[in-house]
């Protein structure tokens, strides 16, 4: 997949804010996104490559709802994350956290815990997050505060 590299956005059009992706080279390939604002992972099969970004709102809407998400946040979130951009990493300390979740995906996976990528992504959405201490430390719980934040009573 070459597709052409737009900078980096400061400003997303999106509450969640940018992602970024990678693969993994798994059998079958998967992608791993991870949100810069709250460290939230989403996996979703890599194949076909070419609709990836297409693809991507539905897991993202998926995963958002497993994770309990206020539906109110994942439709307007939903309705926001259609026209995406690929662009060159912006944040070393997001592609740390994808390394670490890369390799925790990987003995997840070896543990033969599931192969399902929604389970799979709401488990490492419970890991803790170093870049999230002074926080919320967790991305699932960062992502809840994010939310409660966004969202009027």
């Amino acid at each position: 997949m070459k597709p052409s590299l737009a900078e980096p956005i400061d400003d997303p059009s999106t509450m969640l804010g940018n992602w970024y992706a990678t693969a993994l080279f798994w059998k079958p390939q998967v992608a791993l996104f991870v949100n810069e604002a709250t460290l939230v992972p989403v996996l979703l099969p890599l194949a076909p490559a070419k609709s990836l970004a297409d693809r991507f709102p539905a897991h993202l809407e998926t995963v958002l709802n497993a994770l309990g998400t206020d539906p109110r946040f994942v439709a307007a979130e939903i309705a926001a994350t259609t026209n995406a951009q690929w662009a060159k990493t912006a944040n070393r300390s997001v592609v740390g956290m994808m390394n670490e979740f890369s390799f925790l995906a990987e003995v997840d996976r070896a543990h033969e815990r599931s192969e399902d990528l929604v389970s799979m992504s709401v488990r490492l959405a419970g890991t803790p997050c170093s870049p999230l201490y002074k926080r919320h430390s967790f991305p699932d719980r960062e992502l809840a505060a994010l939310v409660a934040s966004r969202l009027p009573d």
